[in-house]
């Protein structure tokens, strides 16, 4: 078993996905009407729909919901990110 989400709690709850309730959320790094990135406990979640937009945000307790047509939801380790590098990253490995 991974270590990584241990002591720390997210719930997602999506509602016929139109509407995506999110808790853990540390911060929302970027967002358009197809795509927001959220920093999270557990990682960096990608969410991809349609017409996305915020319903409700309070970072402070890190809660998000989302309206929209959910499509996809993924989330993203840290370390993996580093490993896809251009030429040039690896290159000078």
């Amino acid at each position: 078993m991974n270590d990584q989400g241990r002591g720390k709690l997210q719930e997602v709850h999506m509602h016929n996905r139109k509407l995506l309730e999110i808790s853990g959320v540390n911060n929302v790094e970027s967002f358009d009407s197809e795509e927001f990135q959220l920093k999270t406990e557990l990682g960096h979640l990608t969410i991809r729909g349609q017409n996305l937009h915020i319903k409700n945000l309070s970072l402070e307790q890190g809660l998000l919901a989302i309206e929209g047509v959910v499509n996809s939801l993924s989330y993203v380790n840290p370390g993996s990110q580093r490993k896809t590098k251009g030429f040039i990253g690896k290159l000078f490995k």
